[in-house]
């Protein structure tokens, strides 16, 4: 099965050796979104709510390049430098995505590139 990269200049540009996305067939695999502005290429500052509203954003800039929505994502990953803000992270997700929810997993990481404080990753099936 073919594999094609997805990108667009709405969301950053990837730091190293990976695409935005890549889709095969009609499944879009999501490469990790942090808090980086798409312009700039630094972390946004502010707390975690900030941080996790512009990784969505960047998020949501990918999966319309790739020809989908937010609402097409069926599993999201996230990954936070402190377990403590879980609950602002999850009132920040709640503004982007409606029920049915993707299915989530949430970890606890030492640290992220960049020192973001938030990154999340995701798969979305079109169709």
């Amino acid at each position: 099965m073919p594999r094609t990269p997805v990108s667009t200049p709405d969301a950053p540009a990837a730091i190293g050796p990976y695409s935005q996305a890549v889709r095969a067939g009609d499944t879009v695999y999501f490469s990790g979104q942090i808090p980086l502005d798409p312009v700039s290429g630094e972390i946004v500052a502010g707390d975690i709510t900030v941080q996790a509203r512009r990784a969505f954003d960047n998020l949501k800039a990918v999966a319309q390049a790739a020809g989908g929505s937010l609402d097409c994502i069926v599993r999201v990953g996230l990954y936070v430098t402190d377990l403590g803000e879980f609950a602002q992270v999850n009132a920040v997700m709640a503004e982007y995505f409606e029920a049915p929810f993707p299915a989530r997993s949430t970890i606890e990481v030492p640290a992220l590139p960049k020192g973001a404080r938030f990154e999340v990753d995701a798969v979305m099936v079109l169709g």
